[in-house]
């Protein structure tokens, strides 16, 4: 008899449109004779609907052996969602509820990793206020430049700027507030954009981690801001173009901090490789990690000749022996 796997997706945050593609890539890739996908959308709003029709989250995850988890963004990576999937004792993919709302925080996140000795870009949070001109005059005077500014919470890019003069901070925190009541503004640091996905126990280690893929942004844009990741612009070197010592030490902090921080099953660490050292950016947990053809894991895990299907199945496996709580 096959098991039945939920596949959640959609969501009310700004990545909807990532993981409605994210979804149906999984939907997709599921080996049928072993499984039978269940498509259980979310729109905007935040109404559930099972193959298509409003549904309950009750009645949607009826029947349902294990939930892989694709809602990016707010709902689906803030731990309200592990909530109500906890609330109803369905097994799912990726971190707890905690780890969720700690890996969903960029600054805790950032408190988090500092605290286990690894290099993160200075940074102050800036409470949102009716005078932005006001707020971004303080941190002009007193913060190396260029900056990068971000919500505090969100992924995918989405709300961060480059700012490189006052004005363009100005606009920076007016765009971050817009999607999240605080901005992180942390200093710009030059170098190679790294991301590393990490795996439980696969290939018979413990925490296994990919082979580092390189990011490269186009040269009319050398930021990778949320245009050049889905806009097709930027370029993916699979492996990177890294020493022996910085892929070893990139594959040792993105471990560590997927172990530390809880984010079970599978997670993507962001990275910059400076002249400074290995700068740590930021963890993308199950849920936040795109799974498209196009998306950053699925090539990582081709280059080490897996298939999409497999890969899948070993995460399922991972997320029914799950005990939580």
């Amino acid at each position: 008899m096959r098991e039945v796997i939920g596949v959640l997706r959609g969501g009310p945050s700004s990545e909807y449109e990532v993981s409605l593609k994210s979804g149906a890539s999984v939907l997709e890739s599921l080996d049928r004779e072993k499984y039978e996908p269940r498509d259980i959308f979310i729109s905007r709003g935040g109404e559930w609907h099972l193959h298509g029709v409003p549904a309950t989250p009750e009645r949607a995850l009826r029947g349902v052996d294990v939930v892989f988890n694709v809602v990016h963004g707010e709902y689906g990576e803030d731990g309200r969602l592990h909530q109500v999937l906890d609330s109803f004792g369905v097994p799912y993919t990726g971190a707890g509820a905690d780890a969720a709302v700690l890996a969903f925080n960029k600054q805790r996140t950032r408190e988090a990793v500092q605290n286990l000795g690894v290099k993160v870009a200075h940074g102050v949070v800036v409470d949102q206020v009716a005078d932005a001109e006001a707020a971004a005059f303080d941190i002009f005077r007193s913060f190396p430049h260029p900056a990068v500014v971000k919500p505090v919470i969100g992924g995918s890019s989405v709300g961060v700027t480059m700012a490189d003069s006052f004005h363009a901070l100005v606009r920076g925190l007016e765009r971050a507030w817009k999607v999240a009541p605080r901005a992180l503004v942390e200093e710009f640091i030059p170098g190679r954009e790294a991301t590393v996905g990490v795996i439980d126990h696969f290939r018979g280690e413990e925490t296994y981690a990919l082979m580092p893929v390189e990011i490269i942004p186009p040269s009319k844009n050398p930021f990778f801001d949320y245009d050049a990741k889905y806009g097709g612009q930027s370029v993916e070197r699979v492996p990177g173009n890294f020493t022996r010592e910085e892929t070893s030490e990139l594959s040792r902090i993105a471990k560590l901090v997927h172990e530390k921080l809880g984010t079970s099953h599978y997670s993507r660490s962001d990275f910059i490789v400076s002249k400074r050292g290995i700068y740590f950016l930021e963890i993308n947990p199950a849920a936040a990690v795109g799974l498209t053809k196009e998306s950053l894991l699925p090539k990582a895990v081709a280059a080490v000749g897996a298939k999409l299907s497999d890969f899948l199945e070993h995460i399922i496996n991972l997320a029914r022996g799950q005990k939580r709580g």
